[in-house]
């Protein structure tokens, strides 16, 4: 492990859950970690400490997994990494650690091929298969087995078995585990070298509420460090709530590459949900060219095209009453099913 990173020292001892090498986040606390790595913006916030994929492409057969996908994770950020399913996204994640081999470009993780580095758990902690223990092993040993090959001390896996939460079934074997504590198990894995980029693939999966909390508020702290970030989900709620970034997949392709923000307002409609006794003469008053009026219910109208001070201001100039006014903007989720919508492999049929 590099000498530069050194752990924070305090007063009070941090509670271990919610620790991160770094500035701890109190328990209980709502609010993100600052601070954490060098004041210059972190200690690992290079070029060279970036995830990289040029042209990769992935084929079984006549199946294209993966087609001529580029994408740079850059340091210091949350990269979202989304996808319907078989869109490519484990296939892509399996190519970075080099457990599948592209059939045409290349991905790169701090400026060279994962295949190609010496101490790969101290460069890169991953989770793709959560059940990718020895199911016999309690989870200490199957921590200190891997901890054997890279020289990492004892004293570190017992760090991680706390941080994780851990420590009172740190002697059951894995191969009784719950879902939820495979996946505590698979993220104490990827943590013990202290890498600086970090690969989840579903981190949240089968965790309860305290612990899908945890891994949002770990994975952003672990940004805030300058450290990089690659980050799979399906629940959209609490993507949009952790990543700063977000990559979306279709059909082995890559649909969009930006910012959540952007990706928002670029694929949502922002609306101006409007409740009156009025609504009537209100719809016929804000009638213009580009702006869209629909009601659900008497005395209830969803308006689209206009700001909610129009049409405030217009009630007000009318004497219309105005019972509710609330601007709406487009989610996540809506954004994601709108750009993926002709990208889904497998569909369901409507429900009647």
């Amino acid at each position: 492990m590099s000498s530069g990173r050194s752990r924070c020292r305090s007063a009070t001892r941090p509670d271990p859950q919610d620790r991160w090498r770094g500035t701890a986040v109190p328990r209980g606390s709502t609010e993100e970690p600052s601070g954490g790595g060098r004041a210059d913006g972190g200690f690992f916030r290079s070029v060279k400490h970036m995830i990289v994929a040029e042209n990769l492409s992935k084929d079984f057969g006549a199946k294209h997994a993966v087609s001529d996908v580029s994408f740079t994770v850059q340091p210091g950020k949350v990269t979202g990494f989304l996808g319907p399913n078989g869109a490519g996204k484990s296939t892509t994640m399996r190519m970075i650690v080099g457990l599948d081999r592209p059939s045409k470009g290349r991905v790169t993780v701090n400026g060279r091929a994962y295949t190609g580095m010496r101490s790969p758990l101290t460069e890169v902690g991953v989770l793709l298969d959560a059940k990718a223990v020895h199911t016999g092993r309690s989870a200490k040993n199957h921590l200190r087995a891997m901890a054997a090959t890279h020289g990492i001390p004892r004293s570190r896996v017992d760090e991680v078995i706390e941080i994780t939460g851990l420590t009172s079934v740190a002697k059951k074997r894995a191969g009784g585990f719950s879902l939820g504590m495979g996946q505590r198990l698979g993220i104490a894995a990827a943590l013990l070298g202290n890498p600086h980029t970090l690969i989840l693939d579903e981190p949240v999966n089968g965790l309860d509420p305290e612990g899908v909390m945890w891994v949002r508020r770990f994975v952003r702290h672990a940004a805030s460090e300058g450290r990089t970030v690659l980050l799979s989900s399906h629940l959209m709620s609490e993507m949009a709530v952790t990543a700063d970034h977000i990559i979306v997949l279709g059909r082995g392709k890559v649909l969009a590459d930006a910012p959540v923000t952007d990706l928002v307002s670029q694929w949502t409609q922002h609306s101006v949900r409007v409740r009156s006794p009025h609504a009537s003469s209100l719809a016929e008053a804000l009638a213009a060219d580009g702006i869209t009026i629909t009601t659900s219910e008497p005395g209830l109208l969803d308006i689209v095209g206009v700001t909610a001070a129009t049409v405030g201001d217009l009630a007000a100039s009318r004497g219309f009453a105005l019972h509710e006014l609330t601007p709406a903007s487009g989610t996540l989720e809506d954004a994601y099913l709108r750009l993926t919508g002709e990208d889904v492999e497998y569909k369901t049929k409507d429900i009647a």
